[in-house]
């Protein structure tokens, strides 16, 4: 079954992500979202050597909630401090240590700060995710919030 489907869960993911991002239901559409979740797995399988296993759907789904929010309101909060004046900024470098050693999913922790607007991951080096913040008023808070908001949330996930 894994030669066929080696990531069942990103096959799943990529068929209803396309069909609901399809215009317009149709066959057509059916059979690019079939083909697509079908391959690409497949042909990206060797990036997977050993990929993680997903332990807790439920901290999944909430940790969807939380990201989508996050997103959300940091568009608002960066819309407001850019359209400020920049004397007002205070960007800042942060140094997170990482409790994550699984490497996926130290990336997808650094993915998912990139996500948020206003905050780019730049590294993972030695256990710490280095994070470009364009406005920060207290970095200790500003790294307890990334690792309460995302990192733990991914460890419960992933059970790493």
């Amino acid at each position: 079954m894994r030669h066929v489907l080696p990531q069942p869960v990103l096959s799943l993911l990529i068929l209803g992500l396309w069909l609901v991002l399809a215009p317009s239901p149709g066959l057509g559409h059916l059979l690019i979202a079939l083909g697509l979740a079908l391959g690409l797995p497949w042909v990206t399988r060797s990036f997977w050597p050993n990929p993680p296993r997903l332990a807790n759907a439920w901290a999944a789904l909430r940790l969807l909630g939380v990201v989508l929010a996050d997103i959300i309101v940091a568009n608002i909060e960066v819309a407001r401090q850019v359209v400020g004046p920049p004397e007002r900024l205070r960007p800042e470098f942060l140094e997170v240590p990482l409790d994550i050693t699984d490497p996926f999913v130290a990336s997808l922790l650094g993915s998912i700060v990139s996500l948020t607007p206003g905050t780019v991951s730049i590294e993972i080096d030695r256990g710490v995710l280095l994070v470009h913040a364009l406005h920060v008023t207290d970095g200790a808070e500003a790294v307890a919030r990334i690792k309460s908001r995302y990192e733990a949330p991914l460890r419960k996930v992933f059970a790493c």
